[in-house]
């Protein structure tokens, strides 16, 4: 999602950050969906927090390379979650980007209650965390506001459209079709003619909400 350089000691933060982020996303999913009755992620062996059940590879390079990536999905059966909820299906699906957000405020916290105490100052390694704990946070912030963008198959295709009026889910619907092509434009194609969505438009969001988490100005 956010363009950290290339520096090796911050590729290192961002790969042990994604390797966090990701299990705990796609976890999120399975569990909740396990909640709601659906047995499939049990059965896929995805309700765990073991990285290599929820990495895809693919995605995960592209992450790391472009800024753009995915984790593999976690399948669901829907009919089964919506017997249960209506909004079963909404939950399940935001409850991913919620385990990312909560992941960067209790990093947060605990980046604040270090900072007062002016542990980064105290050693080489201490400040290494710090910025390891700032990596974090925004990668993981920046993974929340992604993934509720409304469009399929991100998350916050079933967020947003579990509050669509009912008259206008076929409009809804017929539009999602198109979500992986308008993410692949946007933020593949667009930013080579100097164009970039991110940085735009959704990076003050991850911003705002970094500075209010760490206490920042």
């Amino acid at each position: 999602m956010s363009r950290l350089g290339i520096d090796p000691t911050l590729l290192l933060f961002r790969i042990i950050t994604l390797l966090i982020a990701f299990s705990f996303h796609e976890f999120s999913h399975a569990f909740t969906a396990d909640k709601f009755g659906d047995m499939t992620p049990r059965k896929d062996g995805r309700l765990t927090l073991n990285p290599v059940r929820h990495l895809d590879l693919v995605g995960s390079i592209m992450l790391i390379a472009t800024g753009f990536g995915w984790a593999k999905p976690v399948r669901i059966n829907p009919a089964v979650i919506e017997r249960k909820s209506r909004a079963g299906l909404m939950i399940v699906s935001f409850s991913g980007p919620l385990s990312n957000f909560l992941l960067a405020v209790a990093a947060g916290l605990l980046f604040r209650f270090l900072q007062s105490e002016s542990f980064f100052q105290a050693s080489q390694l201490l400040y290494f965390f710090g910025t390891f704990l700032v990596q974090f946070i925004y990668i993981n912030l920046s993974l929340m506001i992604f993934n509720l963008l409304p469009f399929a198959p991100l998350d916050g295709h079933e967020v947003f459209g579990f509050f669509i009026p009912q008259r206008f889910k076929p409009l809804w619907n017929s539009f999602q079709n198109y979500g992986t092509m308008i993410l692949l434009v946007g933020f593949l194609i667009l930013p080579y003619f100097r164009i970039h969505i991110f940085s735009s438009f959704l990076s003050p969001i991850v911003l705002g909400l970094f500075r209010l988490i760490t206490g920042g100005k």
